[in-house]
């Protein structure tokens, strides 16, 4: 019955709801007079007045929006309209019962029949909600739902929940001892020392973080508490990002990366923020990938005068394009954006586009950075990373830019693989280019682990195999990274960037390595899933499945190739003093690897890597297939490079685990 009904037709429904306040409206006029007069008879003369209080009120009803509400979605201002709605009908009614003379109806009475019809009519409207969301969607149907955090933020989220049909909010969590055994909302508050017990009582299967103001030292310990209990995480943002201060099922957000690694950013320092930016013209390299894009984001906030955007690829340079010139047009910012499509390879077209615009500041981004690809493709990943470094490095010279800073990274330190060895001989360009007395432009290099959310991060990787239900994929039981959130990652860029003399290595301080199996688990834990199957019956569990080191891929990364290295006036940005080679040996070594790579000499390539770059060591796992239209390596070299390699990566792995 209740079913057919919520299915009627809005006209129907108001229909209904108006034919009930005609008929019981005059009942609560009756109650009152006589609960006053401490008589229940009932004379047939009244009816005139008692159908009165229906014309009256009507009417009023209908102008005040009573009847255009939906009931099912009603909330707590339907209160304050109902009682303006009667309060105003009842005046009228009241006068016009004096003016006519009415017998039945008393002044005297008017408070109790005030009080009976602003129930009558709250109640009634409160408990048809009930009755239609319960038809509709009944609460053993809905995900129950546990909040942690009992303040405004929480409240409106729990009338939010209530009012859809998917989540039943149970039970609220809170650490203030004033709170605890009351209730908000009609939902209990429970102290969040028994987390445990409520998640079990209750039979929670997602947990809800409704502190956005909360420290952020004390959302980390609550995740770290949640973990083991196996229940989805999610949380709300922050006040500011809420819309009129109400809260929607859509400002639900997953952990952040942050969260998840228990890492927290240091406050950026503006003046070394805005040093190379403000008011200048900046040009950035590689523009439409993870960390160039996340560049120009942070550039753009820093005032310059005009931001040069350099793209080989057509759809990232349209995207980051569009992102940006909305935000000047959303903030209304008085910045130039000038998008170039174009390979760094080629000096003449980088060298034009920086006379021409007056470029002060280079971030050089553009690299082929995903190692198993590289590791395919080495010519193409020397080519793009390593010459085009030198080509961008001498246009910035040619054309007099003041400072040029090159993203490097982790990989570029004792490299197992070319990626990170095309990448150590970009720094090595640099560093000897600084050498030059000719030189003007000053060149910083700064180099980083991964970022998390970045193309090919695993956490996106890793959200996605949990939400198709598994399995995780991780390449091996001790693998391990240190992790930077793109934000976080392209600020100390910028600062260190304007940071000292020519040629220096600046090293981010990352933190402390993370496992990825560690990094796994938590993130299977925090989606309310068992790490391994689980017997039936049981909650669901998602698997973690390894699948062996990539070709080139080390099981720890290194940020530093000695231990020689010096603090700045940032507390996360360290300088590493390196041996470097001079340009004459090093203009050799060049040639020879050009030459190399114009004819897919593979076995050269690899003897002038060996040279140049310090601890390079192959992973032996290049074969005929594996790199693409490069000559094959002979299999002696093959083995030697085993050989080397194994007892390297075997040893490291006893002396972390020993450590540890």
């Amino acid at each position: 019955m209740l079913r057919r009904i919520a299915g009627l037709p809005r006209y129907a429904k108001s229909i209904i709801m108006v034919l009930a306040d005609f008929f019981l409206l005059p009942l609560c006029l009756w109650l009152a007079v006589c609960m006053h007069a401490g008589s229940w008879g009932f004379d047939t003369g009244i009816v005139s007045e008692l159908v009165m209080l229906s014309v009256v009120s009507l009417p009023v009803f209908i102008k005040s929006g009573l009847y255009r509400a939906v009931i099912r979605y009603l909330d707590e201002r339907a209160v304050a309209t109902a009682i303006r709605a009667v309060s105003f009908a009842l005046i009228v009614y009241a006068v016009l019962a004096r003016l006519l003379d009415f017998h039945f109806f008393t002044l005297a009475a008017f408070p109790i029949f005030w009080c009976l019809c602003v129930s009558y009519v709250c109640a009634s409207r409160y408990m048809v909600r009930a009755l239609l969301r319960s038809a509709v969607n009944p609460r053993n149907h809905r995900r129950k739902i546990l909040i942690y955090g009992a303040g405004d933020a929480g409240r409106q989220l729990a009338v939010a929940l209530r009012a859809g049909t998917e989540f039943d909010p149970v039970a609220f969590m809170d650490d203030d001892k004033s709170k605890q055994g009351l209730s908000i909302v009609g939902i209990k508050v429970y102290p969040s020392k028994d987390i445990s017990a409520v998640v079990k009582l209750t039979g929670a299967t997602r947990v809800l973080l409704a502190m956005p103001s909360a420290p952020y030292a004390q959302r980390l310990n609550i995740i770290d508490r949640l973990e083991h209990l196996r229940v989805e995480v999610r949380a709300i943002p922050g006040v500011a990002d809420l819309v009129n201060g109400e809260i929607s099922l859509a400002d639900v957000r997953e952990v952040s990366v942050d969260e998840l690694l228990a890492r927290e950013a240091v406050p950026p320092d503006v003046a070394l923020l805005q040093a190379d930016i403000h008011e200048r013209v900046v040009m950035v390299t590689g523009a439409g990938g993870s960390i160039g894009s996340e560049l120009c984001r942070q550039i753009l906030a820093q005032g310059p005068k005009c931001l040069v955007l350099y793209e080989i690829c057509e759809f990232a340079l349209y995207s980051i394009d569009a992102e940006l010139k909305r935000s000047i047009r959303d903030l209304d910012l008085s910045v130039e954006v000038v998008s170039v499509l174009g390979s760094v390879q080629i000096q003449d077209r980088v060298e034009r586009i920086m006379r021409r615009y007056g470029v002060n500041t280079v971030y050089h981004a553009a690299a082929y950075k995903h190692v198993p690809i590289v590791e395919f493709n080495i010519t193409e990943g020397i080519l793009n990373n390593t010459f085009g470094t030198l080509s961008t490095a001498r246009a910035a010279v040619a054309a007099g830019v003041a400072t040029f800073v090159l993203i490097s990274t982790d990989k570029a330190v004792r490299p197992t693989n070319v990626m990170g060895a095309s990448k150590r001989m970009a720094e090595l360009v640099l560093q000897a280019m600084t050498a030059d007395p000719k030189v003007r432009t000053r060149f910083a290099m700064v180099r980083f682990g991964n970022v998390l959310g970045s193309s090919g991060s695993v956490v996106p990787l890793f959200r996605r195999q949990i939400a198709e239900g598994g399995p995780v994929t991780v390449t091996h039981a001790e693998i391990t990274r240190y992790f930077m959130t793109i934000p976080e990652a392209a600020q100390l860029v910028i600062q260190a960037g304007a940071m000292g003399k020519s040629g220096e290595v600046f090293v981010l301080d990352m933190g402390e390595p993370v496992r990825i199996i560690d990094l796994a688990r938590r993130m299977i834990h925090l989606s309310g899933f068992d790490v391994l199957p689980t017997k039936s019956g049981m909650r669901a569990g998602i698997d973690i499945v390894f699948t062996g080191l990539r070709p080139g891929e080390k099981l720890y990364e290194e940020l530093l190739i000695g231990d020689d290295v010096i603090g700045t006036e940032h507390p996360k940005i360290m300088k590493a003093q390196e041996r470097f080679i001079e340009w004459l040996e090093l203009e050799k070594a060049l040639e020879t690897l050009r030459v190399a790579c114009s004819l897919h000499d593979q076995k050269t390539i690899f003897e002038v890597l060996k040279d140049c770059v310090s601890g390079f060591q192959p992973s032996g796992e290049m074969n005929d297939y594996l790199c693409a239209g490069c000559d094959p390596v002979p299999s002696s070299v093959i083995m030697m490079d085993a050989l080397r390699t194994r007892p390297t990566i075997v040893a490291t792995a006893a002396a972390a685990r020993g450590s540890a």
